[in-house]
C-alpha cells in the first residue's frame, strides 16, 4: 500500500515498529533508520543506485536486519506542492518498491526542505564541501523520516 496520508499509513501500521527512511536520488538513494517508538531517526547509509533489483536486494537485507515495518519516501513536490518533474520518477520508484515488499506500507512524505535544511545545517556545522557531499543524502533521508515519524507521534 502507498499513500500520502499519515492516517491510512498509521492505520496499516502495527504498533510500533522501525521504520525505513528513503531519500531517492538519480545517483544515490540516502537511507535511515528510526527506533521502534518512533522518536528519532538515524542516518544510515548512502546507497549507489543500480538495476532496481539489485537495490531491492540490498533493501531486502538492511530491512530484514533492522526488522522495519515501513517505508518512508521522500517525494519531491515543487514549492506550491504540485508535482514536480521528478515526482512521476520517485512514484514509479515506491511502486515497484510495493511490488517488492508488498507487506511494508510505504509513505510518501513531502521533501521540499530536506535537502536545503540538511546542507545549511552542514555547512553551519563547517563541513567541507566533500564531507557534505558524502553525508547529505542519508541525512536528508534522516531530515524526511524525523518529519514523518514527528507526525506519526502527534496523530496517535
Amino acid at each position: 500500500m502507498i499513500t500520502q496520508s499519515i492516517l491510512e499509513f498509521l492505520d496499516v501500521l502495527p504498533e510500533g515498529g522501525r521504520l525505513a527512511g528513503l531519500d531517492v536520488g538519480d545517483k544515490r538513494i540516502g537511507v535511515a533508520f528510526c527506533d521502534a517508538m518512533w522518536t528519532i531517526a538515524t542516518p544510515a547509509e548512502t546507497l549507489q543506485r543500480q538495476r532496481f533489483t539489485q537495490d531491492a536486494n540490498w533493501f531486502r537485507e538492511q530491512f530484514a536486519k533492522q526488522s522495519v515495518k515501513g517505508i518512508v519516501i521522500g517525494l519531491p513536490l515543487n514549492m506550491d506542492g504540485t508535482d514536480s518533474p521528478q515526482t512521476q520518477s520517485i512514484r514509479a520508484y515506491a511502486r515497484n518498491l510495493d511490488k517488492a515488499f508488498e507487506t511494508l506500507p510505504i509513505l510518501m512524505w513531502d521533501e521540499r526542505w530536506s535537502t536545503a535544511a540538511v546542507t545549511r545545517a552542514m555547512i553551519d556545522a563547517d563541513l567541507s564541501r566533500a564531507k557534505r557531499a558524502e553525508r547529505v543524502d542519508k541525512a536528508a533521508a534522516a531530515f524526511i523520516l524525523q518529519g514523518a515519524i514527528d507526525a506519526l507521534a502527534a496523530a496517535c
